[in-house]
């Protein structure tokens, strides 16, 4: 763990002994004097909390080093005491090679965790889910009215369709206007209280059905397609899915034979049900909606069938995701987030760590994680590739941070990606996958994906993660139709601000109340809850079902 991340101050904190700059923990002003390791500083600017200012007197084209790392270059001077912007630094990082040494870990103490267990779907394929649904997808765009039809037919009927306030609401307005009442429309109030408590479910182990939309399978070219079923083959897989209805058209690149063969190279004993209809060969779209229909429910009621059995926290695979990034996510939940990971590391369970743009700058230390060669030149590879494709189209990694990051203290993607890289924690790299490969490897494994975040969920999801930790400190509403997401603020304003959509609040890490370790013993608590079924997260509960495959096109 870096230096001071152990012991916080409450106006700045300096990250890694080889900083040579602080964050403010609190809105600073010029001449204030505040003490950072123990030594006090006479702030020259004004420095907002988050963001960054000199240990040291900089000249043009010194580097600047935070959490240990190379993070920015100054584009000119900058005092002693000054803050860092976008107008006195710009992006640099970093090179990277080959594996050049290996990382002695430290593992964390893990007795408290041994014998513990989450109530989990145990599939035949030995994998153990955190959710038990059954998925309805499109093999390519053509299908999607039929999905939606069938969502349609299925939500009412079962008892699962979502809330409606807004529709409510929009009810009540235009009553307002039927009675000739418009002067009251401008003062008519929105409450989702009164929201009506659903009937009882017609098949209670079941946690839903989730209808999938997309805009690929045909048009593009016969890689994409690969890759689009690559990606069902892993929703598929997934263990959180008891089975599946698969529409196909008929005469598009993604065929039902390829989504069988990336399905065979994810499970080769097929243990799971596929029901398979292709529209061309049916002599009305009716019959092949209604014999769908029929079909599914018969599926349906096997799904049923399943119970929860205990099972040991090695069988989670979580995922670990940042969006909406602030200056504070490095130094509170994305820490916390990667202690959770070790400690699964440690368990023998499976962790996922992806958006390959916000790894620039860290890759040295993880292709030294790496614990085999193989791995290690591949996950170097990947980054890569990425990169020139990036600026083969006049882009970069220098243009990831977005206005939000950049506003709230991530100048350069360096800096951003240094805080990003902590939630994969300190543990040894067991795997490198690309997209959209399917993760087997107990460990930390990195997968290749954009930053952006559905995206990059949506790759975690199809990679395996039955459950995603995401800190955000920005605020966003992200989730996954078949996985739980659970939001971690990085900041008590924004859990406060934005209560709606924050699952836990790792805040009190900057105030000094709980320490990274407690925190993330906290969060794994709660993993457990979420994992059993005990707890829904708030992604869930507002339906927030995001899905977005990645074409492998440059997406940052």
């Amino acid at each position: 763990m870096a230096d001071g991340l152990k012991q916080f101050r409450r106006d700045a904190v300096k990250i890694a002994t080889q900083d040579n700059v602080a964050v403010a923990l609190v809105d600073l002003r010029a001449n204030d004097a505040v003490l950072v390791d123990g030594e006090p500083f006479h702030l020259a600017t004004s420095v907002a909390a988050k963001h960054k200012f000199a240990l040291r007197d900089f000249s043009a084209g010194d580097q600047i080093f935070m959490y240990g790392v190379l993070v920015a270059e100054a584009t000119s001077a900058i005092g002693k005491g000054a803050a860092l912007t976008t107008r006195n630094t710009r992006h640099q990082s970093a090179s990277f090679d080959a594996k050049s040494r290996s990382n002695a870990w430290a593992a964390p103490e893990i007795s408290a965790w041994k014998g513990r267990t989450f109530q989990g779907y145990l599939r035949p394929d030995g994998q153990v889910g955190t959710r038990n649904y059954w998925l309805v997808v499109p093999l390519v765009f053509c299908e999607n009215r039929n999905i939606l039809a069938l969502r349609e037919a299925f939500q009412k009927e079962l008892g699962i369709s979502p809330p409606q306030p807004y529709r409510r609401y929009v009810a009540g307005l235009l009553r307002l206007y039927r009675e000739d009442r418009i002067d009251e429309i401008q003062t008519h109030e929105f409450s989702d209280a009164s929201v009506s408590t659903p009937p009882a479910p017609i098949f209670p182990n079941l946690d839903g059905v989730r209808f999938l939309t997309h805009d690929l399978g045909c048009g593009g070219t016969r890689d994409d397609a690969r890759t689009l079923c690559g990606l069902l083959a892993g929703y598929i897989h997934h263990p959180n899915v008891a089975g599946v209805t698969v529409l196909s058209l008929g005469c598009q690149h993604a065929q039902i034979p390829l989504l069988q063969d990336e399905l065979q190279r994810r499970d080769p004993r097929s243990t799971k049900p596929m029901l398979v209809f292709e529209q061309q060969k049916s002599n009305l779209e009716s019959a092949m909606i209604s014999e769908a229909i029929r079909e599914t429910v018969l599926g349906l009621i096997k799904a049923n069938r399943v119970r929860r059995t205990p099972a040991p926290l090695s069988a989670l695979t979580v995922g670990l995701k940042c969006g909406g990034s602030d200056g504070f996510s490095g130094i509170t939940a994305n820490p916390a987030i990667g202690r959770v990971s070790d400690i699964l590391a440690a368990l023998g369970g499976r962790s996922i760590l992806a958006e390959f743009p916000e790894l620039c700058g860290v890759e040295q230390n993880l292709i030294d994680r790496c614990t085999e060669a193989g791995d290690a030149e591949k996950f170097a590879s990947l980054m890569r590739t990425y990169a020139a494709r990036a600026e083969a189209v006049g882009s970069g990694f220098d243009m990831n941070p977005s206005p939000g990051n950049i506003k709230d203290g991530l100048l350069t993607d360096a800096m951003k990606s240094a805080g990003a890289g902590r939630k994969g924690g300190t543990s040894p790299v067991r795997g490198v996958l690309d997209y959209p490969e399917y993760a087997t490897a107990p460990g930390l494994n990195l997968l290749c994906t954009p930053g952006n975040d559905v995206e990059a969920v949506t790759a975690q999801v199809g990679a395996g993660a039955n459950l995603v930790l995401f800190t955000t400190g920005l605020g966003t509403p992200t989730g996954n139709p078949i996985a739980p997401v659970v939001k971690i603020s990085t900041n008590s304003e924004l859990a406060h601000r934005m209560h709606d959509i924050i699952d836990i609040d790792t805040g009190r890490i900057i105030s000094g109340d709980v320490t990274i370790e407690q925190m993330g013993d906290s969060i794994l608590e709660q993993v457990i809850q979420i994992a059993s079924g005990e707890a829904r997260t708030k992604a869930e509960l507002r339906t927030q079902e995001d899905f977005i495959p990645w074409k492998r096109g440059i997406s940052l």
